[in-house]
Formats: C-alpha cells, sequence, structure tokens
C-alpha cells in the first residue's frame, strides 16, 4: 500500500494543473457584511476578497510563455490530450484593473465589459467572493436573506449582469482532485445547471479532447467534457429586463459530465443532462407587468437600487423578492398571466407557469424547489459576473424568444429581436459595466410570529410607501404602535423600529468605486 502511495503521488504530480510564476496573484480586497439579531440590525464586517474565474486567465507552457491556448483553440503539441494539457500548461496570475477591468473597493466590485490590456482584449468577467487566499466563500441560503446595491445603468440589451450562487468546491476542486494544484487561488472549479463545456480545465485536467473552436466567439469552444451543479441565479439583468431563476440538477455538487450527454446550452440535446438548464424564472416582463422594470419605472434601472432576495423555510418553500429605492420598499410585481398567480418562486408558481407557458418541466423533472433547497443547504460559491452571449444574443432575457415564436411566454422584454449581436455590443457598449455593493446577508428567524422575524410579513411592508416615522436614534424613543395586527403582511402597519435596509429619509448613500 505504501508503494501505491508513493506511485500515486508521483503520477499526480506529474500530470498536474500547474501555477505560473511570470505575474503575482494578488486578490483585491472586498468587505460584506454579516447580520443577526431581531431584524437584521446587527451587523458585522466580513473582510472578503475577489478572485476571477481560472477561464479568463493567460494559459501558457510551464517555464516558457509559449501559449498553450490562442485565441480558441489549443496547442497541438502541448495540449494532445488531456492530461499532457495539465502536465504542460499553468494558470497565470492577473492585473485585475489593467488587464480585466475589475475595480474592487471597499464593499464594491465594478466590472467593465471590454478592457483593452498590454497584449490582448478581455471581453466580461466571472469572479467569486472568497473567504481567504484559499477559499470561496460559501453560504448556507436556508431562511437567510441576501441584499446587494447594484448599479447596471449602463448595461444595454444583449448583456447580462449576473450575480448567483452555484454548488462548486470550497477550495476549488483541490482536496477532491489531486491534479488540481491551482484550486480556488486561481479560481477553478466552475460549475452551473448548463453543465458548460467552454471550460479549459474540469476536474485538474485539461478539456482539449475533442475541442471545437467557436464559429462566433473567437476566444471561446466546445470541449468533451462539461461541468455540472446546482444553481441559484439571484440576478440575470441589464437595464432593460431582469429574472430570478432556480435550476435545479439530480446530484447538486459539482460532477463532470461527458459530450451531449451534459445537456444544456453546449450540447445537441438540452434536457439530456444531469440538470436543469432552463429553471424556473422569475421575469416581471414575461409575467405580464411590462412597465415594472427600467428605466423611469417603477424599479428604475437608470438609479442604483437594493435587491433583496429571502429563501424562506427549511426545508425551502418559498424564494421572495423586494427592491428598495430612494427609500421606499418595492414588492415583486405580481404575474398577471392566466392561471399563474403570485410574485415569488414556489413550486405551485413554477408548476403553474410551466403548464401555462407550455415550457419543458425539467425543473421539476431533476427534483425542484427540493433539490434547490438541498443546495442551499449544503453551501454554495457566489459569482459576480458581466458576460455576452454568443448562442442566443440575450434575448432570453430581454426580447422575444425564440425569435419568431406568438406563443404565451416567449415574450420576455422590449428589446429588438435583432439586438445583443455579440460583435455589435461589443463595439458600440465596450464601456459598459456593472457595480455590485454592499453585499449583505441577514439571518431569518424561523418563528413566524416572532416580531422582527426575516418572515416577510414582518419584515417588509407590501406597500412601497415612505417610512414615516422617524428612527430611535432621531426621537430616543420607538414610535411605532403594538397593535395586535403591526406585523400583517398585506397591512398598512409599520415597523416600530427602522430595519437596516432602509436609510433615514432623505439620505441615500451609495458605494462608489475609488476612480471610477
Amino acid at each position: 500500500m505504501y508503494t501505491k502511495a508513493i506511485l500515486f503521488s508521483l503520477i499526480a504530480a506529474a500530470s498536474a494543473q500547474q501555477v505560473g510564476t511570470e505575474q503575482a496573484e494578488t486578490h483585491p480586497s472586498m468587505t460584506w457584511s454579516k447580520c443577526t439579531g431581531t431584524g437584521g440590525t446587527s451587523c458585522a464586517s466580513q473582510s472578503g476578497k475577489v478572485v476571477l474565474d481560472s477561464n479568463w486567465r493567460w494559459v501558457h507552457k510551464v517555464g516558457d510563455y509559449t501559449n498553450c491556448y490562442t485565441d480558441n483553440e489549443w496547442d497541438s503539441t502541448l495540449c494532445p490530450d488531456n492530461a499532457s494539457c495539465a502536465t504542460n500548461c499553468a494558470l497565470e496570475g492577473g492585473d485585475y484593473p489593467g488587464t480585466y477591468g475589475i475595480n474592487v473597493s471597499g464593499n464594491s466590485n465594478k466590472l467593465t465589459f471590454v478592457t483593452k490590456g498590454e497584449y490582448a482584449t478581455n471581453i466580461g468577467s466571472r469572479t467569486y467572493l472568497m473567504a481567504d487566499d484559499t477559499n470561496y466563500q460559501m453560504f448556507n441560503l436556508l431562511d437567510q436573506e441576501f441584499t446587494f446595491d447594484v448599479d447596471l445603468s449602463q448595461l444595454p440589451c444583449g448583456l447580462n449582469g449576473a450575480l448567483y450562487f452555484v454548488s462548486m468546491d470550497k477550495d476549488g476542486g483541490m482536496s477532491k482532485y489531486p491534479t488540481n494544484k491551482a484550486g480556488a487561488k486561481y479560481g477553478t472549479g466552475y460549475c452551473d445547471a448548463q453543465c458548460p463545456r467552454d471550460l479549459k480545465f474540469i476536474n485538474g485536467m485539461g478539456n482539449a479532447e475533442g475541442w471545437k473552436p467557436s464559429s462566433n466567439d473567437p476566444n471561446a469552444g466546445v470541449g468533451g467534457h462539461g461541468s455540472c451543479c446546482a444553481e441559484m441565479d439571484i440576478w440575470e439583468a441589464n437595464s432593460m429586463a431582469t429574472a430570478y431563476t432556480p435550476h435545479s440538477c439530480d446530484t447538486i455538487t459539482q460532477t463532470m459530465c461527458d459530450g451531449d450527454g451534459c445537456g444544456g446550452t453546449y450540447s445537441a440535446d438540452r434536457y439530456g443532462g444531469t440538470c436543469d438548464p432552463d429553471g424556473c424564472d422569475f421575469n416581471s416582463y414575461r409575467q405580464g407587468d411590462t412597465s415594472f422594470y427600467g428605466k423611469g419605472m417603477t424599479v428604475d434601472t437608470s438609479k442604483v437600487f437594493t435587491v433583496v432576495t429571502q429563501f424562506i423555510g427549511n426545508p425551502l418553500t418559498e424564494i421572495k423578492r423586494f427592491y428598495v429605492q430612494n427609500g421606499k420598499t418595492i414588492p415583486n410585481s405580481e404575474s398577471t398571466i392566466a392561471g399563474v398567480s403570485g410574485n415569488s418562486v414556489t413550486t405551485e408558481y413554477c408548476d403553474a407557469q410551466k403548464i401555462a407557458f407550455g415550457d419543458n418541466t425539467s425543473f421539476a423533472d431533476h427534483g425542484g424547489m427540493a433539490s434547490m433547497s438541498k443546495a442551499l443547504g449544503a453551501g454554495m460559491v457566489l459569482v459576480m459576473s458581466l458576460w455576452d452571449d454568443h448562442y442566443s444574443n440575450m434575448l432570453w432575457l430581454d426580447s422575444t424568444y425564440p425569435t419568431d415564436s406568438t406563443k404565451l411566454g416567449s415574450v420576455r422584454g422590449s428589446c429588438a429581436t435583432s439586438s445583443g449581436v455579440p460583435a455589435d455590443v461589443e463595439a458600440s457598449s465596450a464601456s459598459a459595466s456593472v457595480t455590485y455593493s454592499n453585499i449583505k446577508f441577514t439571518a431569518m428567524l424561523s418563528t413566524p410570529d416572532t416580531p422582527g422575524s426575516g418572515s416577510p410579513r414582518h419584515r417588509w411592508r407590501e406597500t412601497g410607501e415612505e417610512t414615516e416615522e422617524e428612527t430611535e436614534e432621531e426621537t430616543g424613543k420607538e414610535t411605532g404602535k403594538e397593535t395586535g395586527d403591526r406585523y400583517s403582511y398585506h397591512g398598512r402597519k409599520q415597523l416600530s423600529r427602522r430595519p437596516w435596509w432602509l436609510p433615514t429619509l432623505p439620505k441615500l448613500a451609495y458605494s462608489k468605486v475609488l476612480g471610477s
């Protein structure tokens, strides 16, 4: 056994996914808040870091400047197979603002769409929140509330500023796959419910075998393997449209799939994999309210606003959405589609929506809310990204898709069906950016009738009105009345103490990236 162990370690070292030494990898620091106590009023600042996904990094020959991957093709000498690729190639550190357009300051992360560096032009980015330099920050979201501020006023049709959670390994797969020597420090281990096959490395090995360069993306291609796991899309949006969407999987943790058996965007059979590629989405425009979200609308995307998502129940029963803007709490829009009621994601909503729109039932087929509940409870990694879409021009988010469809549910936003072509948006909106800031993670009290509970009927008002009462700091006492129906979800009674998420009117301050 001892001899076999030594032999295995030598083989692993000889075929490991390597780390480069040409550019030091320095993770920019980003703070966020963890809140507890009645109403989530006690918040402690957390010192996190941000790391760039490995797929964006320079991959070169170990000890040399020779590219292992140029444009959208592998070097056939260095990467004749996946094992050789892991042996011969190294992931390099990055200049976050200079090369990738990632500017992190205080509690904000600003991602610029196109960045022209000294050696190459970078398009989009995908970043993760870290607990330290070698581990991702893990979030257990059951009975929790997640909030952040977002400025996406510059994002036009065709771009997607996406903030979401995936069931990646905490260390990026280092302990699970000994050939992965880069780990979370270099942004390895990505997975999602599309089981992406455009990843250059999966499970500590290259993805060069069977690689087919993209016909319309000069930087990407599709390999023989994909990487699957559960996905909770908190926020996919531009200034024109938005959706939040849970995606279920048979196996919630990261697993590798093969070829078209991966399903999802990158495969011939979209529904042939072990994960749900469609999800159960709540898009206000698609659900019938066309004046709720956009510039000058109820949620005014020309200005900064706060996005609040509550994961209610353990096990999960409901995913609820609110917004806060200009001192007002804005409940999510109600679905006006016949047979589909409500303004949150529940099993009942998902089942009714799939029937009304005639959509595939893959969300329920792969476990639905029960599967999502397991993923949320097991711990997930936070992703902050900005991207364009070489497969469907983001029309599934902000336009009519399929473009020739007249079916109910095909209209998802007001963008033209000719919009979102990557070559067009990369040329016309190169300087577009999205800023995520002021992230807060709050424990929700599980007792339904406890005043100050995280239950939405206690912590939120559905009126959208400004709070009229003064804070305790202003008056020296609480001014709310302890009436029996003070916490009625549908009533107009107000909280006796101003919650942490509601600023003192008329002041409303948002973090800005220094130098932006």
